[in-house]
């Protein structure tokens, strides 16, 4: 399927709002399940990926109706899980399969996590080497440590883990195993990733600490054997901060726009694109600001005005990797050079992310480079008129949804075209819809 937009003349204008998180849409229903009792979830992001989460669970026995954004979760408790008749299909869904790694590790029955063409590519050594120094029996049967993931249950060990880099997904497959093992487990990141794990974990009463070390690393622990309970009242998930960043960046590329984007997560280790966007003189404020079990709230208010070049990196990297594609984006409307760079995270994601975004700016005659950990893009300084060309996705959702973007500076005669924007499935079924809800004729 290919997809194309086009805003040149038109303006952003009016409120939305985007669909509920992802990374907490899953751990919601993973935690839930892994609970005793029911459980409602409000607002939940029935994208495929969250979509295969519910379906592995289905298949170990675990009730869960589910009715657009509302799922109702009959937890089984910690060690309450069937074991599957078959094979536990992930998708293209890294969160699913890297997480349930961890939950699967301390069963009593054995398990595989299989996924599509492309996550069975992603690297899962990075969770199953902490989860095998606990005592989990793994056996990755792709290529360069890679999926299907054959895991047979065991008694497991709490460790102390001195991650490499500072992933959620390793943290939280850690924490997770470190549930169901004997004795104190913890994690320690370079600086702190995004912490929906420790947080929804806290309101549902497990005890997970986190501190700061004297050399600026991060150590998050808990005790083994400690029981979830389910949510006493609905729990609403926030919008996803990186679904609501693409129309924050198209405030941004059309004149006279303004956009005010409702109940949007506001957790501190995810809001790295608004300490960016400030940095770029953009014109941000934030209202309506509430917690709702440890998870911050709010709504976004954004203005169009001109941007200036920053550099990307550093801590800043763990609170954005999903919106540096759109930042790349961004950079080409800044007044002078970006530099995004300690990012050589984005070469495992769905795609290179780092080589797709260059190829495709390279394409649409922007000046990107490539580096090892990131990339440069020179800005114009200002709106301009893009020609229209025909840009692969690489079948990466990010790449499809940030391009589309950029296409805002296209006439509707010579629109962008986004091949395979199917993918977009994965993360925001309703992309294209939202933008035609807020495009309005300047």
């Amino acid at each position: 399927m290919m997809k194309s937009i086009a805003g040149a003349g038109k303006v952003i204008k009016g409120s939305l709002t985007v669909p509920g998180d992802k990374s907490i849409s899953h751990r919601a229903v993973m935690f839930s399940a892994l609970a005793k009792g029911e459980t409602k979830v409000k607002g939940f992001l029935p994208g495929e990926d969250c979509l295969s989460t519910i379906s592995v669970f289905r298949k170990m026995g675990v009730s869960i109706e589910q009715e657009q954004d509302s799922v109702w979760i009959q937890g089984l408790g910690l060690h309450g899980l069937k074991a599957p008749e078959e094979v536990l299909y992930c998708g293209n869904s890294g969160t699913t399969m890297r997480l349930m790694a961890g939950i699967l590790a301390g069963q009593s029955f054995s398990s595989c996590l299989t996924g599509d063409e492309s996550l069975e590519k992603r690297p899962m050594k990075r969770v199953c080497l902490p989860l095998e120094k606990m005592g989990a029996k793994i056996k990755m049967q792709g290529e360069k440590g890679t999926a299907p993931l054959e895991i047979s249950g065991s008694l497991l060990k709490g460790i102390c883990y001195e991650s490499p880099v500072a992933s959620a997904q390793v943290k939280s497959s850690v924490l997770l195993a470190g549930l169901y093992a004997k004795g104190k487990t913890s994690v320690i990141e370079p600086s702190l990733s995004r912490d929906h794990t420790e947080r929804l974990l806290g309101a549902m009463g497990v005890e997970c600490s986190t501190k700061t070390l004297e050399d600026g690393r991060v150590e998050i622990s808990l005790e083994g054997g400690q029981e979830l309970k389910a949510l006493s009242e609905e729990y609403l998930v926030p919008g996803d901060i990186s679904s609501a960043a693409y129309f924050m960046a198209s405030v941004f590329f059309l004149p006279g726009s303004t956009l005010r984007l409702k109940n949007i997560g506001l957790n501190p280790s995810r809001c790295g694109i608004l300490t960016v966007l400030e940095k770029m003189g953009a014109k941000i404020s934030l209202e309506n600001c509430s917690t709702v079990y440890g998870e911050e709230r709010g709504d976004i208010y954004l203005e169009y005005g001109p941007l200036k070049a920053v550099d990307i990196g550093g801590d800043l990297i763990p609170r954005l990797i999903d919106e540096l594609p759109l930042l790349a984006i961004l950079a080409t409307i800044a007044e002078g050079e970006t530099r995004i760079y300690d990012a050589a995270e984005l070469k495992v994601k769905e795609s290179n992310r780092i080589k797709a975004c260059v190829e495709n700016l390279q394409c649409l005659g922007i000046s990107a480079v490539e580096t090892e950990d990131g990339m440069i893009i020179p800005g114009k300084g200002s709106v301009f008129s893009l020609e229209g060309k025909t840009i692969p996705s690489f079948l990466d959702h990010r790449i499809a949804m940030s391009f589309s973007v950029l296409g805002l500076l296209c006439k509707a005669e010579n629109p962008m075209q986004i091949e395979d924007s199917e993918c977009i499935q994965i993360s925001y079924p309703n992309f294209f819809k939202d933008f035609e809800k807020v495009l309005d004729e300047g």
